[in-house]
């Protein structure tokens, strides 16, 4: 469910006039309008205003011909210079203080304290440079910083009415830099806004309360269902890992023989009659007798290019496990490539890579036609020559049984990290080879159940 898009259908209602019924007996707008209008030449002529600097079609008409759409008969047209007091930010420099009374406000919200203020209480913040299209309802008095305008409407003009206003209203299309996004006064002054009767406005920031309160119960439940989504997956795994998610078969040939088999070097550090959670069939290994646990050659970041070959850091890979793509900023050369290629090997079919510094544990398995290379220490990588279920390997390292293993050996260092040491130490309980793909198949089942019921959502 498209929550956002719920809330801005309810604000093009309530802003063309279709959200709350009209009442034959509200005062028309265009009387409001008139009052706003003499109110405002007398703030001129006292000089406590000044007066906005007038385009080719002037605003001292209370109506306009060419307005963007039709609203009701009592409703009426302005623009934002007849009816709100800019206010431009200034540095908080001098006024930034920890136990300041006042809040100080960039165009993405809190950033300080400070103990004077430049806006009144029920003023709208809308960016000057950045984040221009993020209006902020500010219910106390603060200061505002260089980056964003405080507006608050003159005269009898909503408060809440005008910030709803400002949500419903694009004000990138005012935007005409080149590079960072920006607005201006002028180019807000000129913005076109209906005025409904003032009763009329009452009514309708009550809609807009009472619809976005059913909304955000809606996300706060979306939310719930999405968090138990996820825990259902961690407990599917941790079923998994543990041999309770599909049933034994006695004819598959045990885990520790197949061990031996492969490797006869492996290290069965138990079998099912030493740890009784275990399956009949099963027995506990490590990594690194499974897999040739390596890393990359390291390529100076004096060697990187903006074009050639993929190469790959953690947080590409944590982008590949959760997107199934990567945005490709940074390459190697071809010839670069070739040559680790030749001397060192690279990631081959099969192989899982594993994101080893700061978002750690997420794994990609290398597919046919992959071409990359990869950041040494950042990731990691799991040959697999003995040619195992890589799936059932991914899944493993996904579950709560060895994340826990993960994060309590990577603690103790600024950055979370997985070592070569570490990754060939951790253990993993082993089922047969049959019984690895039946999990497989089993998990892809149901996550792919629990992915749709997500993605209805």
């Amino acid at each position: 469910m498209n929550t956002k898009a719920l809330r801005q259908k309810i604000l093009d209602l309530a802003i063309h006039g279709k959200l709350v019924p009209q009442d034959p007996n509200d005062e028309p707008a265009s009387v409001l309008l008139e009052r706003i209008r003499t109110e405002k030449e007398r703030l001129i002529k006292d000089g406590k205003i000044k007066r906005p600097k007038k385009s080719k079609a002037t605003s001292d008409k209370p109506h306009y011909e060419n307005v963007p759409f039709e609203v009701p008969s009592s409703w009426g047209w302005c623009k934002l210079h007849d009816i709100i007091q800019i206010t431009n930010g200034r540095s908080q420099k001098d006024v930034e203080n920890v136990n300041g009374k006042y809040p100080i406000y960039g165009s993405g919200g809190i950033i300080g304290k400070a103990v004077e203020y430049l806006c009144e209480a029920g003023s709208t913040i809308i960016g000057r440079k950045g984040t221009i299209n993020n209006p902020l309802f500010v219910e106390e008095r603060f200061w505002n910083i260089d980056t964003a305008f405080g507006m608050k409407p003159m005269y009898a003009i909503s408060d809440l009415y005008f910030f709803y206003f400002c949500q419903y209203f694009d004000f990138s299309k005012l935007d005409k830099s080149t590079a960072v996004p920006s607005l201006t006064q002028s180019a807000i002054g000129e913005v076109f806004i209906p005025i409904p009767p003032i009763n009329e406005q009452k009514r309708i920031t009550d809609g807009i309360s009472y619809w976005f309160g059913f909304i955000d119960t809606l996300e706060s439940n979306l939310s719930n269902l999405q968090l138990t989504i996820k825990q259902t997956k961690s407990k599917i795994l941790d079923l998994a890992i543990h041999g309770q998610l599909v049933p034994q078969d006695p004819t598959d040939e045990p885990a520790s023989e197949l061990l031996k088999r492969i490797n006869p070097k492996a290290e069965i550090t138990c079998d099912n009659g030493h740890y009784q959670k275990l399956p009949e069939g099963w027995c506990m290994t490590n990594i690194g007798s499974l897999f040739d646990a390596v890393s990359a050659k390291r390529v100076l970041k004096s060697e990187w290019k903006d074009k050639g070959v993929p190469f790959y850091r953690a947080r590409e890979i944590v982008q590949l496990n959760k997107e199934g793509f990567a945005d490709k900023d940074l390459f190697i050369s071809e010839e670069h490539f070739s040559e680790i290629k030749d001397k060192y090997g690279i990631p081959a079919y099969g192989d899982i890579m594993i994101s080893a510094v700061g978002s750690i544990g997420y794994t990609y398995i290398v597919k046919e036609n992959d071409v990359f290379y990869y950041k040494d220490a950042s990731v990691l990588c799991l040959k697999n020559t003995r040619h195992w279920n890589s799936k059932f390997f991914s899944i493993w390292l996904a579950s709560p049984f060895l994340q826990e293993q993960m994060y309590k050996n990577s603690k103790g260092t600024t950055v979370d990290t997985i070592t070569l040491e570490k990754l060939k130490g951790y253990v993993i309980p082993f089922p047969p080879l049959n019984e690895q793909h039946r999990i497989v198949a089993k998990v892809e089942e149901i996550f792919a159940q629990l992915d749709t019921i997500e993605a209805s959502l």
